[in-house]
């Protein structure tokens, strides 16, 4: 089954007079933008954690509570949650719950973090960056299994035939890889799907990682499981509209991140690669954008894209407009190509 989605950093937008707007009303369109990807029957919404001034969606599965309730078919999700940061126990309860208050539409995607925020935050070592993760992921697992768990590691206190409530049925988990080759392996080994997270270079790049996925799956014994993609993108009823658009506020972040980072600052020529054929970014109109990720799904095996849309300093209406021509033109378009 293809699966298509959105993905939100919660980025601060700006109103029409390029004020950026509060953190309270950025989360409040957020939990709108979310309304409307279920109105224009889309199959998932994901909120990626960040803890900066610029990304304030810190709580995601909060937000997701609102969307749920005001929402009946779309399946509600992280995009992603760092685990490693933060508590198995946790966060396994909390996405139970919103497994309870959606009727089951629950997913969660986990990540080691590309963002590391939380780690200084939450009292996390760098150093400690793969061990957290391992384990941690582990745990969850485990938890996923329901009853009562025993449980042993260095990372939290043990746990012998704990419950851990809510009981609900179990909720698709995924592992977001960005280009870790054992973060693959580790998908495959406990059974979670795979979400490719592509944000820069050629998409075909990631073909290998299919292939290691699809191989590993076997290897452990376990029957074929989704993959999918992540990439950002903007959309809007030309080419040039969607690209100019995008453009000033991709310089920014890129520009901002790469201080940090190690990006290197975009060009026009690097930005017209990278919107292009060959490029990650799915920027453009309805048809360019649909062409573009129906390639890009048969090339990497996928049954599931999700579009990560926004960026900071684009307007409240113009990401609600790039999630109405993504559900209405851009999906039913990709899903007659793969027809």
């Amino acid at each position: 089954m293809t699966t298509f989605g959105l993905d939100t950093f919660g980025d601060v937008t700006q109103d029409a007079s390029g004020t950026p707007l509060t953190h309270a009303q950025t989360i409040r369109n957020v939990v709108e933008q979310g309304v409307l990807a279920d109105q224009v029957g889309l199959g998932f919404f994901g909120i990626g954690e960040h803890h900066t001034p610029d990304m304030p969606l810190s709580a995601a599965d909060v937000v997701l509570a609102s969307i749920a309730a005001r929402t009946s078919s779309i399946h509600l999700g992280s995009a992603v949650t760092v685990l490693s940061s933060d508590d198995p126990v946790r966060v396994y309860q909390r996405f139970s719950t919103l497994n309870a208050v959606s009727d089951g539409r629950a997913e969660i995607i986990l990540g080691r973090g590309s963002s590391v925020d939380s780690f200084p935050l939450f009292g996390y070592d760098l150093a400690d960056y793969e061990d957290l993760f391992e384990e941690k992921t582990h745990l969850f697992a485990e938890l996923l299994k329901g009853g009562p768990i025993t449980w042993q590691g260095k990372t939290r206190a043990s746990l012998h035939e704990q419950d851990v409530v809510p009981y609900t049925e179990p909720f698709p988990t995924w592992i977001g890889v960005g280009g870790s080759p054992q973060s693959v392996v580790r998908a495959a080994s406990y059974g979670f799907s795979l979400m490719l997270a592509i944000i820069g270079g050629h998409p075909g790049r990631f073909a290998p990682f299919s292939e290691l996925y699809k191989h590993a799956l076997e290897k452990f014994g376990r029957d074929p499981l989704p993959i999918g993609i992540h990439s950002p993108g903007h959309v809007a009823p030309t080419d040039e509209e969607a690209r100019e658009e995008f453009w000033p506020h991709y310089l920014d972040m890129i520009g901002r991140l790469g201080k940090t980072r190690g990006f290197a600052t975009p060009t026009p020529e690097s930005y017209a690669h990278e919107v292009g054929p060959h490029g990650a970014l799915f920027v453009g109109s309805p048809e360019t954008v649909a062409e573009k990720m129906a390639r890009t799904m048969k090339k990497l095996d996928a049954s599931r894209f999700d579009l990560k849309y926004g960026i900071g300093g684009l307007s409240h209406e113009s990401l609600m407009r790039t999630i109405e021509l993504y559900g209405t033109k851009v999906v039913p378009m990709v899903q007659d190509t793969l027809a």
